[in-house]
């Protein structure tokens, strides 16, 4: 059999023997030879081997070992480069030459400690997907935005607070994730990226929207989760392309209307400061399907929400909500309604625990009785009792509930109690009055596991609360209280206290000794400090919220509180973790906080 010649080396390839391929295979190499693709996650690489920068530049090893070379051995003939991907390794810097690889379309790079980037990534000028996502880069190079065919760029979790003002030359960029850094804004150019379907900018420290991103016309997906913005402009009502829009953890006071937004099917503005929903913000969302507005402060829902006949999910948790809208039992679609923390009148917590479908089924009910409730609430002549005119003797003897909230009242009339007569009560709701103190006579309702006394005057609550075996959920927010009497310990079977909106200079350390409790309440106070060896004695506890307080400094220790499923600190004044931990979740606040335990 014959042996081919060896071919000469020309001037655009060489060998050095002080090269080393720092453990990568040769196998690996030959193969990415001819697939035009290499794989070297997870290696633990400090450095990128020039076996990798050369690779189509080189003789390969394999072919100083044998000068016979079959079809498929013939190196020359190998594809060049085309999709490289060094992800999850310890690379702190690249070399310039990266610029030895022209070829390359995606260049996957996320998980390292990169600090930079060279200059020579302008040369990629093929490259059409850059993912540097979880690195440590302070700054982008200006060459960047030579990158004329990118479509998919990804560099979210680091640390930039700009991105080069040429950004809006990028024409081509189709997905472009800038999420959890510390950007404040965005360049003028950014109009230009007219091709844009999803942008990500989430866990940044925006405090306006620039008006810039509203031309984007092919826009799909906005995600502006956890900034600052107050307000959003008028002009995003305009986008007609979009789909899902993110304002979640913001301090949108108002919602924006939306009438030219008819493909929106997700608006997400959860855990903002929205007070009022009205016709006008319902009347266009004819695509909508799920609408999150959880954690705000609405007060009513208005009856316009039967508009949305797509609409699937719908959360209204943790708002101001007295009454639903009956005919909300009619939208066809919807498959969940989440209505927890909200002072509702008529829908008792035995039904809201049923699920969604039989909550629409009972408002569905309602619906035909409301003409005749109507009437009987206009009749009140002077033959008619206190008790009766004040008290809805349906709500006591049908749903156990004792209501009498937004009276704007100092005292509970003692016919309220009266009326109760011989029924069992679970639920009292005495929200939105002027009350100073709790009534005496609530402790008469010994069956009671639900009270609400939110939106009052409150400055201390009386010892003989605890004395309320069967109690538990407890409703205290939006009053003046700084402490809790010791004697609340007594409620073993408390599940749930909120005591946000108050004026607690330290936790109330009677709650580390309810052991029962898995819900704690308690954001917007002036709480300083907490115990994290007693928290972590609580093992029911899976929610706690300290969102605006006074935290000057979170102990490490927190991080053994593993029963926490939801741990709230943003807008503290302590410096570590830092926002982009805390954007990442409970799980990652967590596992930092364990790693900086003192061994």
């Amino acid at each position: 059999m014959s042996r081919l010649k060896r071919p000469v080396m020309g001037s655009g390839f060489r060998h050095e023997k002080g090269d080393s391929s720092a453990g990568i295979p040769q196998g690996l190499l030959k193969a990415a030879r001819k697939s035009g693709q290499l794989n070297l996650s997870g290696r633990e690489l400090s450095e990128v081997p020039q076996t990798v920068w050369r690779i189509n530049l080189d003789v390969p090893e394999e072919a100083k070992q044998n000068h016979s070379f079959n079809a498929s051995e013939r190196w020359w003939e190998q594809i060049d480069l085309t999709k490289l991907i060094i992800s999850n390794n310890k690379l702190q810097s690249l070399s310039d030459d990266l610029r030895l690889l022209p070829a390359l379309t995606i260049l996957d790079m996320h998980d390292n400690l990169l600090t930079s980037l060279p200059c020579a990534i302008g040369e990629l000028e093929n490259l059409q997907k850059l993912n540097v996502s979880h690195n440590k880069l302070k700054t982008l190079p200006q060459e960047l935005t030579k990158l004329r065919n990118l479509k998919g760029l990804f560099l979210q979790y680091n640390e930039l607070t700009c991105v080069p003002e040429g950004f809006g030359q990028l024409d081509k960029l189709e997905d472009l994730d800038l999420s959890n850094n510390r950007l404040t804004a965005l360049p003028v150019s950014f109009s230009s990226l007219s091709n844009l379907m999803r942008l990500n900018l989430a866990g940044n420290q925006m405090k306006d929207l620039p008006v810039e991103i509203t031309r984007m016309k092919r826009l799909k997906h906005l995600d502006c989760t956890s900034n600052y913005l107050q307000t959003v402009p008028s002009e995003l009502a305009s986008m007609e392309s979009l789909e899902l829009l993110y304002l979640r953890r913001n301090k949108l006071r108002f919602l924006p209307e939306f009438p030219s937004c008819l493909l929106l099917k997700e608006l997400h503005v959860g855990e903002n400061q929205i007070e009022m929903l009205g016709p006008e913000h319902l009347r266009h969302l004819k695509s909508i399907h799920v609408l999150d507005l959880r954690d705000n402060k609405l007060k009513s829902i208005p009856d316009e929400i039967t508009l949305l006949q797509a609409l699937e999910r719908l959360d209204l948790t943790n708002n101001d909500i007295s009454s639903l809208p009956h005919t909300l039992g009619n939208l066809p679609r919807l498959q969940f309604l989440a209505l927890e923390g909200n002072p509702l009148r008529t829908i008792r917590r035995e039904l809201l625990n049923k699920g969604t479908q039989e909550v629409l089924k009972y408002l569905r009910s309602k619906i035909k009785d409301d003409p005749a409730n109507q009437n009987e609430a206009a009749i009140e002549t002077a033959m008619t009792l206190p008790s009766q005119a004040r008290v809805n003797a349906h709500t006591i003897t049908a749903l156990k509930l004792l209501d009498y909230s937004d009276k704007q009242t100092t005292l509970i009339p003692d016919e309220v109690f009266d009326a109760v007569g011989s029924n069992v009560i679970t639920s009292v709701n005495f929200s939105k009055n002027h009350l100073n103190e709790i009534p005496k006579r609530i402790m008469e309702l010994k069956a009671v596991c639900d009270i609400n006394l939110g939106f009052n005057k409150l400055s201390c609550v009386s010892a003989e609360l605890g004395a309320l075996q069967k109690l538990a959920h407890l409703d205290l927010r939006n009053n003046l209280l700084t402490s809790l009497p010791e004697e609340m310990e007594a409620l073993i079977k408390l599940q749930t206290i909120n005591l946000s909106f108050n004026r607690f200079k330290t936790f109330p350390s009677v709650l580390y000794r309810v052991r029962s409790l898995e819900t704690i309440l308690l954001s917007n106070n002036q709480v300083g400090s907490v115990d994290p060896l007693q928290l972590k004695q609580m093992d029911k506890l899976a929610t706690l919220d300290l969102q605006n307080n006074d935290l000057l400094h979170i102990p490490p220790e927190l991080g053994n509180c593993v029963s926490l499923r939801a741990l709230l600190l943003e807008g503290n004044p302590f410096r570590i973790p830092r926002a982009a931990i805390l954007a990442k979740g409970t799980d990652a606040v967590l596992e930092y906080l364990r790693d900086r335990i003192p061994a």
